[in-house]
């Protein structure tokens, strides 16, 4: 089923991955071994729109590099970082905080997301998803990674 609209009275956590859903999922490396990506201001303002309906949202990420924990203090999330068992990692983090994950929205775009998507209530994918991960999901997005997935997400909510 692909929801179109989805209750925000029923949500308690809203969990992203980074990269591919943040991050159109490319990186640039400088000459000194640094690394950057792009990100999409737009997604910003979405976060913003859906602290404002008060649900809780993380970032969820493998990927260890700085960058990650420089956007997460930049739109002001919780991050996990280096996670190898998203599944494991996010069921200590609902269990911790009381969230049910049946009222847990996961948005992720490849198969290291697998585990945490048939984890939650709501699995969420952007358009440019891994084919695998665009069958688990529950909603598709228009919207593909790095271009405004969570704006996209924070119009969905009602």
């Amino acid at each position: 089923m692909r929801r179109r609209l989805i209750a925000s009275e029923k949500i308690d956590l809203i969990v992203y991955d980074f990269d591919g859903v943040m991050t159109d999922n490319t990186v640039v490396v400088h000459e000194d071994g640094r690394e950057a990506v792009r990100v999409n201001r737009a997604d910003g303002l979405g976060v913003n729109l859906i602290r404002k309906k008060k649900i809780p949202q993380l970032i969820l990420s493998t990927e260890k590099n700085p960058v990650v924990r420089a956007r997460a203090r930049k739109v002001g999330l919780p991050l996990i970082q280096g996670v190898e068992d998203k599944r494991r990692v996010l069921a200590a983090y609902c269990e911790r905080h009381g969230y049910s994950p049946r009222r847990t929205i996961y948005v992720g775009n490849d198969t290291n997301d697998v585990g945490a998507m048939r984890y939650v209530g709501i699995a969420v994918a952007p358009a440019d998803a891994h084919p695998s991960i665009l069958r688990l999901a529950e909603m598709v997005l228009k919207t593909p990674g790095g271009r405004g997935v969570v704006r996209e997400l924070a119009d969905r909510l009602r």
